[in-house]
């Protein structure tokens, strides 16, 4: 299972909205066969392991991280496939949610396979965990925040210099991190600040390119920015409130920027969701993080840490966040920890939000 959910990470940008899966096959204890879903619209995980597996796939365990879709969509139900590779038991980490494609599991047992379900399922289900909020909270995107800090929790320095805290290795990840969203968000403070493109520029190139998000209640989003500049090829949005002002929402229209007026956070997800972003990775800066945290719509925190100091007088990775009490805090769950370069990643997820809840 292990190698399954390895596997399943080389479709990562390219089969959203569809869910990374992976699958092996076992024979006599050992892998004849694997596969993972690589694109959007192509094969399935299962169907391209049993194709590897051949002969040898008769009586033999599928290990899977999703159940088996039963439904007929670009491509044809993968209990079928199973059932006529003759698979004798199918081990899978985590239940397929989707109603329209779930209920493989039940059709593999009526025709007599063994069927197990969750081995490595917190594994599996924090892999998936984009997909399986959209389906089952589809009222907002799956929200991710990204932030790159010093170790006393500094985004830049006094002076609100950013570039570089983190090194190759860490920015490396966040292209091909940014390459799995629907869209990346900032806001408008940082937009100014940092004019930045909001692109993927690593190897991965992603099948549908995020869409660039600026939360800027105020609508200053000045139409110099190469956000705004690049806005009829690359898909922009800006979120301001309905109390913006005419003038500066009317030029960012004009220059091919789509602007959603909302009067909450909560209004503003609502409205992107309706917009067809399932996913979304903010990027900041503090005053956006503080919010969105705050606001308890924070679903995972992806946080690279660089080993140096700025000091108090630097700019804050959170601002805004109320205080709590120790007592009433909520420790997040980590759901990855490693080290990139000189840098470390650590990924938390809400606590009470995980997939498996």
């Amino acid at each position: 299972m292990a190698r399954a959910i390895e596997l399943a990470w080389r479709g990562w940008g390219r089969v959203q909205p569809n869910p990374l899966v992976g699958a092996v096959v076992l024979a006599g204890g050992e892998p004849v066969g694997e596969g993972w879903h690589a694109e959007w619209g192509g094969s399935h995980a299962e169907p391209m392991a049993l194709a590897a597996a051949g002969a040898r796939a008769r009586g033999a365990t599928l290990v899977c991280t999703l159940e088996p879709c039963a439904h007929q969509g670009k491509q044809p139900p993968c209990v079928g496939a199973v059932l006529a590779a003759g698979v004798g038991r199918v081990v899978m980490a985590v239940a397929d949610p989707n109603t329209v494609a779930a209920g493989g599991a039940d059709q593999l047992r009526a025709a007599g396979v063994e069927v197990e379900i969750g081995l490595l399922a917190d594994r599996a289900a924090a892999q998936n965990a984009s997909f399986l909020h959209q389906v089952r909270d589809p009222s907002r995107p799956f929200v991710a925040l990204k932030l790159a800090t010093t170790i006393d929790g500094r985004i830049a320095d006094a002076n609100g210099h950013s570039r570089w805290l983190s090194r190759e290795p860490a920015r490396e990840f966040v292209q091909w991190l940014r390459a799995g969203f629907d869209a990346i968000a900032v806001g408008g403070v940082t937009a100014r600040t940092d004019d930045p493109s909001l692109t993927v520029r690593g190897p991965l190139q992603p099948r549908v390119p995020p869409r660039r998000v600026v939360f800027a209640a105020d609508g200053d989003v000045p139409v110099s920015l190469r956000l705004v500049q690049t806005a009829r090829t690359a898909p922009t949005t800006v979120v301001a409130s309905p109390k913006a002002p005419a003038a500066r929402i009317a030029a960012l229209e004009a220059a091919g920027v789509a602007v959603e007026r909302a009067s909450s956070l909560s209004e503003a997800l609502g409205r992107l969701r309706s917009a067809g972003v399932g996913s979304l990775l903010v990027e900041g800066g503090g005053h956006l993080a503080g919010a969105m945290l705050a606001a308890d719509v924070v679903d995972r925190y992806y946080w690279v840490q660089s080993p140096l100091w700025l000091g108090m007088g630097a700019v804050p990775a959170v601002a805004g966040l109320p205080t709590t009490p120790l007592a009433d805090a909520r420790r997040w769950r980590v759901t990855d920890r490693r080290a990139l370069d000189d840098d470390t990643l650590l990924v938390l997820d809400r606590p009470g939000c995980s997939p498996e809840s």
